[in-house]
């Protein structure tokens, strides 16, 4: 992964970073590293989406285990440069100024550290379509739900979750979130 961060320009590097640390103090659910690609690409750089997840995952690690290890910047960088000697020169620096300016606000309590994470719900997105027809049978008329969940997952990464689900499957799903609304409204 660290040939690949050499492709990444500084300033794509340095938003990445950023919002890792955000992610780290739940500020935000977590990274979205398919936008991150998309606006890389769209600049001109080749780069996939999973190359930019691994290297949003290393980068994860090491603010996580220089936040829990209360690592100075310099503690930081000296570390690095002992393990990784293959990280780029705007990469290192890029890590300096994000960890000098907003390290410190890492806080890693020991309940964070002892939970099982499953994932954050970001976004809900549906629409309602109705298949008319196909190579295999001219008239279906049948109508049908998608559904598309916005999940953050436990290391920050952003992804899309789609299903479909015949209307009747969806009332029934409509109606669940109304039982759990209500016992939300008791609590």
């Amino acid at each position: 992964a660290a040939d690949k961060i050499t492709l990444i320009p500084q300033d794509f590097f340095a938003e990445l970073c950023e919002q890792i640390i955000q992610h780290l103090n739940h500020k935000i659910p977590g990274v979205n590293t398919a936008e991150l690609c998309e606006r890389i690409q769209t600049s001109g750089i080749e780069i996939n989406v999973g190359d930019l997840a691994k290297i949003a995952n290393i980068v994860s690690f090491l603010f996580s285990t220089a936040g829990r290890s209360n690592l100075s910047t310099e503690e930081l960088i000296t570390a690095l440069g002992n393990t990784v000697s293959v990280l780029p020169k705007h990469a290192v620096q890029v890590i300096r100024h994000v960890w000098n300016e907003q390290g410190k606000s890492i806080s890693v309590s020991e309940d964070a550290r002892n939970t099982a994470t499953v994932g954050q719900f970001v976004d809900i997105k549906w629409k309602l379509g109705v298949a008319m027809s196909s190579d295999t049978c001219r008239s279906l008329k049948y109508p049908y739900v998608t559904v598309t969940l916005k999940v953050a997952d436990p290391s920050g990464q952003i992804t899309d979750k789609s299903f479909e689900m015949t209307v009747p499957q969806f009332k029934n799903f409509f109606r669940q979130f109304k039982e759990m609304a209500a016992v939300l409204e008791t609590v």
